[in-house]
């Protein structure tokens, strides 16, 4: 009975002898062996051996890229104005033994180490270029971050703004601007509109009028080329003449009118064609001009 107790005893020792010997490390993790509380070495992923009860391995270190998300500051600008700034990181640690053993808490650390950095390189800046350059803020702070966090094993691989949030009174103020902005745009290009239809429809109205002339000059040419084509008698020349008078007295300010030779020659024509008779030569005036009748 005594050997079978002794028996058990060994068998749950060796059981535990084994699971304190034999250490199981996942993939990207790592964990740091401390002999007598002294660092020894770091466990890589996979089976480890270490000395039971003189070895003492410590939780594991997550090698993965973390994100840390901070809540947002209060930054004051070169204008002195007070913006409140989102940040995010993207961290990893490289080194396990300094992540372990050169810093306490490097979530922490980095936190603060990237308030302090926004604000001198915010403090630099105006809120227009703080709103319009956050990719200069950012490789501005990644250099900072990345610099001092070296030596803690941790590499900064990335720092975005999330989200920079100026004071109530200047996001109205930045509406009314985008919108006057808007309202100058849309006016330009309605008067620019204006302007294009006017110099359309003058350019129209002027093809329009080469166009009539055109085909008035074709219709004269038309015209007179017929008359000396068919060499009309006299006496239709004189009834065309005397169909012309009424147009020649029309208009409101006219209060004379001329009556041209040829006009007197028609009737001498017409005279001849209803009487037989030889008409007499068209007498000038004085003057040498066209008769001048006074209009009733």
């Amino acid at each position: 009975m005594a050997e079978l107790i002794i028996g058990i005893v060994v068998a749950l020792l060796a059981v535990v002898l084994v699971l304190r010997t034999v250490r199981i490390v996942p993939q990207a993790r790592a964990s740091n062996v401390e002999r007598l509380g002294r660092y020894l070495r770091t466990l890589e992923p996979g089976l480890n051996v270490v000395i039971p009860f003189v070895d003492r391995p410590r939780q594991l270190i997550d090698l993965r890229e973390q994100v840390i998300s901070f809540e947002p500051r209060s930054v004051i600008t070169e204008d002195n104005l007070v913006v409140d700034i989102d940040t995010v990181l993207y961290v990893q640690v490289t080194d396990p033994r300094a992540a372990a053993y050169e810093i306490a808490n490097f979530e922490q650390a980095i936190e603060q180490l990237t308030v302090t950095t926004l604000r001198n390189v915010i403090g630099s800046l105006d809120l227009e270029k703080v709103l319009t350059s956050r990719e200069h803020i950012n490789s501005q702070l990644r250099g900072v971050l990345d610099e001092a966090s070296g030596k803690w094993g941790i590499r900064v691989n990335r720092v975005e703004l999330k989200a920079i949030d100026p004071p109530p009174s200047i996001k109205e103020s930045m509406e009314k601007q985008m919108r006057a902005d808007r309202e100058k745009r849309a006016a330009i290009l309605t008067a620019e509109g204006v302007r294009q239809s006017r110099i359309l429809t003058a350019e129209g109205e002027r093809q329009a009028a080469i166009l009539r002339a055109e085909g008035q000059a074709k219709a004269i040419d038309t015209v007179f080329e017929a008359i000396h084509r068919n060499d009309p008698d006299p006496k239709l020349l004189a009834y065309q003449y005397l169909q012309m008078l009424p147009e020649l007295a029309k208009g409101p300010g006219n209060t004379f009118w001329v009556i041209p030779s040829e006009v007197t020659t028609a009737l001498q024509n017409v005279t001849k064609a209803f009487s037989g008779e030889p008409a007499p030569p068209a007498i000038p005036s004085e003057n040498g001009h066209n008769p001048e009748i006074p209009r009733a």
